[in-house]
């Protein structure tokens, strides 16, 4: 039986190695390592060596790796068997801690992935509007269903174009993409358009971190309230990240529909779109927009979600904010030059020679993420000498 401890082998198997791109570290130069274990904010790979974790699987182990809680519950719950294709008590316990932090939810449908949840409120704001035009924003990322992979055409505010061999572009130009941060562009697009909906990470973290200029998010919620358009957050990374209550309530901007994902299923498969009863009543079986999945509401991920939410009161978010503070002015006295953005515990280092940095962590035993358009992530589990460490092998 040939080795599955090589790369090599993984190669063979998947498209680069990897089973989703982001893995993949053709921009940095080097294999992954193949990783085969994680405890707290650390990962070993196959041959037993260390790495501090910044990658935090893209988001969702805010607790950490093989937390004892989070275990305890995963464990628990697959003991009592399931899936079992009806609704679970676990199902009810999560949604009600999801709608008491995010009030602006006041129904919501879990899925298993954060594309499902954009993709699944796209076609209720479609319905609720009956308009089929969406607006996005350049460089945000809502997961890959066709319409939400577009891009930018010729200027401002132009239908998009397909950013991925097939998708049709039929289907990319009912996309609309305009500027992060630009209202006048959003407001030109309204007038010209009947729009069913902007859909915005309120942070943007998938083009490196980018925060809401002042006032933008405000900006969107007025423009879209006088058109008739609904306002949908993508908070699948944000959600639980940088407040209990997300973007939404650190900004205190309240959108129609909001996306979840990544902290809510506490590192197992989820996702989650919810908002304004009337346009969740929409969904089947109560009205005429159908959505389903086999899978959704998954009582194991059910389970390991409310022990890591449990986990998240005041202190823990007084910890992530100390972290990143910490990590965030040290990154900056040791990389002069380089522009540090945070928010909370989610940070980008925008580098020029990002390779060159991503190789030396590596080499030190850190591990950020591959690219230089991703967040690094940081837990409770991380320690004070853990974001020390990282700083110290960053001004090598």
């Amino acid at each position: 039986m040939k080795s599955v401890n090589s790369f090599r082998s993984a190669e063979e198997l998947f498209p680069g190695g990897v089973n989703s791109p982001v893995r993949a570290y053709i921009a940095v130069g080097g294999d992954p390592p193949l990783i085969a274990r994680g405890a707290g904010a650390h990962m070993w790979d196959v041959e037993d060596r260390e790495y501090i974790d910044f990658v935090g699987a893209y988001g969702p182990l805010i607790a950490g790796h093989a937390h004892p809680d989070v275990v305890e519950a995963i464990i628990t719950a697959a003991l009592r068997g399931g899936p079992f294709g009806h609704t679970t008590p676990w199902e009810i316990e999560l949604g009600r801690m999801i709608v008491e932090a995010f009030p602006s939810m006041e129904r919501l449908r879990f899925v298993s992935s954060g594309t499902e949840a954009a993709m699944s409120a796209l076609r209720v704001a479609r319905a609720a509007t009956g308009r089929e035009l969406i607006i996005k924003f350049e460089g945000s990322y809502h997961g890959h269903s066709d319409a939400l992979l577009a891009k930018a055409g010729s200027g401002l505010a132009t239908l998009g174009l397909p950013d991925s061999a097939g998708v049709p572009a039929a289907v990319a130009a009912t996309t609309l993409v305009v500027p992060f941060n630009d209202l006048e562009a959003v407001a030109s697009a309204l007038d010209r358009h009947r729009v069913a909906a902007v859909i915005v990470e309120p942070v943007v973290a998938n083009a490196g971190v980018v925060l809401p200029a002042a006032g933008f998010l405000e900006g969107l919620r007025e423009l879209t309230r006088q058109r008739g358009t609904l306002l949908v957050f993508d908070e699948v990374i944000t959600g639980f990240r940088v407040a209990r209550g997300g973007a939404q309530a650190l900004f205190g901007v309240k959108p129609d529909l909001t996306l979840l994902g990544k902290i809510i299923g506490g590192g197992l498969p989820i996702g989650a779109y919810g908002g304004r009863a009337d346009l969740m009543d929409l969904v089947a079986p109560m009205g005429p927009v159908y959505q389903a999945g086999t899978l959704a509401g998954h009582p194991i991920a059910m389970a390991a979600g409310v022990a890591t939410l449990r986990l998240l009161d005041d202190a823990a978010y007084a910890r992530l904010e100390s972290l990143g503070r910490r990590l965030a002015l040290g990154l900056d006295r040791a990389l002069p030059g380089v522009r540090i953005v945070r928010q909370g515990s989610l940070l980008t280092a925008f580098v020029a020679d990002f390779p060159a940095l991503h190789r030396r962590l590596r080499e030190a035993g850190v591990l950020i993420p591959p690219s230089q358009f991703e967040a690094w992530f940081i837990s409770l589990a991380h320690s004070e000498e853990d974001i020390d460490r990282a700083v110290a092998a960053a001004a090598a």
